[in-house]
């Protein structure tokens, strides 16, 4: 039943998009498009819950759609209930925020056919049970999502940033066709069920695995392939941004766990190696990245760069424990990611719809262009602040949960036999524990030049706060990364069926426990309570502000704000993004970005103010992108002479193309 509604739901959302198409000269249409897609992803939210926290029985359901005899294969478990209710809950945040943030858009009809068809896909995606239905569903999820990011096509950089997504896109369908077509094998096997029983051998596995994790990683931004991300996001509206960062990347995770979890069988240490080197340098580059930014979108993108690798940390661990025979730690690695996937949905949402309320307010998305916005933007400022606490992973919020999870999982390491892995892992933790100390100073001083001190532009200084919708979507996911903080232990109850179907063992029940304490492996060991944390900092924060007020003097002095040791009134002498990273990029910048600062310093007379220039560049793009798309034009101009050679010269191209073919066909073993 479960299943069927959620088909139905999706059938519902492909004929919003349709509607959107047919309405766009109506002046209601924001509203009524934003509104059913709300209604539509509440049902396919509740629907999944149902699914989940009610251990309902899988379900499949076969439709007469796609290949002939073969049709289009629908199933449901414990795994994709658990991504359902993940992508709907973003849907349902984002669409409750757009019905206010939608209003602000210069061009709805680029935006509303789009966006409804963006959501059909991402859920078709999670439900599929055959390879057609899986890659049709992934290309609908791709093309509506790049129609979404050249929404604005007209601004600087969009194009690019369009031309960069489709073709990774493209790349990472591409990787993922053949995975599958290797796991379907000479039989044609497509469904999921057929696959599971005939398991690729020797050397398929490997490549079956480096498929799947270029083909997902592609998607989900993960080191190397990473260049779209911090492209695409700021191009796209806030709305969108938010479900690209927050549900569509846990999309591609899902994809990676079915596949390498599910369908290629039991796993063997070593596939744990690619995915732990790949998480360690994501999230470490991802956050130094961020940390450099001064375009608050671009610095969320890299910020989700980091938490993917966070993500996929967990799922190299629990691959890693899994190969030797260690249910308990897998289970606990697999919950700490699936954990930290329903984190970053949270808190990465409410920061990029902050982010677009800060764009509405302000038309600004440059941190040192802000400042002051906290007396303007009340409502804003403190759901950004939660949010940017919980990204923190600080307690008691739902970001030091997950990660405090991760790092358990690590301890457990020195059990592992692998030598290799007893080397790796530890390095791994140190990198996770230096991008968590990393993010931590990323937010301080994003929140800090946002909403602090004087604001430094007009356009900051005149800002309002933005409407009741937008507030309401912020405040909910907010309020959302408290109780997941505050109650971790029903949180990991409730994800429990899903980690079970991943690896086939689960944490041991935590909503029991006393005083809702979680325990990942023994007492003895290790324990945290997200709820004694949260009451002992409110008691304490109340009793200082108590004590100032009682003991201290009643009389209210006001003055300027500290003028950093200059008598300039000027906002812009005010510590600036810049300035703040500084530091830091001294220390990396030279060598993981090549970065250069050069001072523009006026002569005596000329009254231009001195200025201090920063480049920075993307090694990953200089050393990989770049030669690439310089080899392609090349070739490209190489083979353009084709087009002008004569029929006789075509056909003995053809000829030798042939016997080229027959002679590879003959010598094939």
């Amino acid at each position: 039943m479960t299943l069927a509604v959620a088909l139905g739901c999706i059938a519902v959302l492909l004929a919003i998009a349709l509607a959107a198409l047919l309405a766009r000269r109506l002046s209601s249409a924001t509203t009524f498009i934003y509104s059913a897609c709300l209604c539509v992803s509440s049902v396919l939210l509740a629907t999944a819950l149902a699914q989940l926290l009610g251990r309902l029985p899988e379900a499949d359901l076969k439709l007469p759609l796609g290949l002939p005899w073969i049709g289009a294969n629908f199933h449901i478990d414990a795994l994709s209930a658990f991504f359902l209710a993940i992508v709907n809950l973003g849907a349902s945040a984002a669409s409750l925020y757009a019905l206010g943030y939608g209003k602000h858009e210069h061009e709805p009809l680029r935006v509303l056919p789009f966006y409804p068809a963006f959501l059909a896909g991402m859920n078709a995606v999670v439900l599929a049970a055959d390879a057609f239905a899986f890659l049709f569903s992934w290309e609908l999820m791709s093309l509506a999502s790049w129609a979404l990011v050249l929404a604005h096509h007209r601004e600087e950089d969009n194009l690019k940033a369009g031309y960069v997504y489709i073709v990774m896109a493209s790349f990472g369908s591409l990787a993922l066709l053949l995975a599958f077509g290797l796991l379907a094998g000479s039989q044609g096997a497509y469904a999921f069920d057929q696959i599971r029983h005939q398991v690729p051998t020797g050397t398929a596995i490997a490549a079956v695995l480096a498929l799947a994790t270029l083909g997902t990683g592609s998607k989900a931004g993960l080191v190397p392939l990473h260049v779209w991300l911090p492209l695409a996001h700021p191009a796209a509206p806030s709305h969108v941004s938010a479900l690209m960062s927050g549900v569509m990347t846990k999309v591609a995770i899902y994809a990676f766990i079915r596949i390498v979890f599910d369908l290629l069988g039991s796993p063997e240490w070593w596939w744990s190696v690619p995915i732990l080197v790949a998480a360690g340098a994501s999230a470490v580059l991802g956050i130094l990245q961020a940390l450099m930014q001064t375009d608050l979108k671009r610095l969320l993108a890299y910020s989700t760069i980091e938490n993917v690798g966070l993500i996929f940390a967990g799922l190299g661990l629990a691959l890693a424990f899994q190969a030797n025979g260690f249910g308990a730690a897998a289970a606990l690695a697999m919950t700490a990611a699936l954990f930290h996937i329903l984190n970053h949905t949270l808190f990465k949402s409410v920061l990029f719809f902050g982010a677009g309320a800060i764009l509405t307010a302000t038309r600004q998305r440059d941190l040192n262009a802000l400042g002051g916005l906290i007396h303007r933007m009340p409502v804003t400022s403190v759901v950004v602040l939660v949010a940017c606490v919980a990204i923190s992973a600080l307690p008691p919020l739902n970001g030091f949960a997950s990660e405090w999870l991760t790092f358990q999982a690590i301890l457990l390491s020195p059990q592992i036999p692998q030598w290799g892995l007893k080397l790796l892992v530890p390095a791994i933790g140190a990198l996770l524990a230096l991008s968590a100390a990393l993010a931590a100073a990323c937010f301080v001083r994003a929140f800090g030049t946002i909403f602090l001190g004087r604001p430094r532009t007009l356009a900051a200084q005149e800002a309002r706060e933005v409407d009741r919708w937008s507030q309401s979507a912020m405040i909910a996911l907010a309020s959302l990364c408290l109780l997941a903080g505050i109650l971790p232990g029903f949180i990991i109850d409730g994800i429990a069926p899903a980690v079970s179907y991943a690896v086939q063992a689960r944490m041991p029940a935590q909503a029991g426990v006393d005083w809702l304490t979680i325990i990942p492996v023994a007492a003895s060991r290790s324990s945290y309570n997200g709820l004694l944390v949260f009451v002992f900092i409110t008691f304490s924060a109340s009793l200082s502000a108590y004590a100032i007020h009682r003991l201290a003097s009643r009389a209210v002095r006001r003055g300027p704000a500290w003028d950093c040791g200059f008598p300039d009134a000027n906002p812009i002498t005010q510590y600036s993004a810049t300035s703040f990273s500084q530091p830091i990029r001294r220390v990396y910048g030279a060598t993981l970005f090549r970065a250069r600062e050069s001072v523009d310093m006026p002569r005596p007379g000329d009254q231009r103010p001195a200025r201090l220039l920063v480049s920075l560049r993307d090694l990953v793009w200089d050393g990989i992108y770049g030669p690439l798309v310089k080899a392609v034009l090349l070739a490209a101009d190489r083979l353009d002479r084709l087009q002008y050679l004569t029929i006789r010269q075509y056909l003995s191209l053809v000829f030798l193309l042939l016997v080229f073919l027959l002679v590879v066909l003959a010598s094939w073993p």
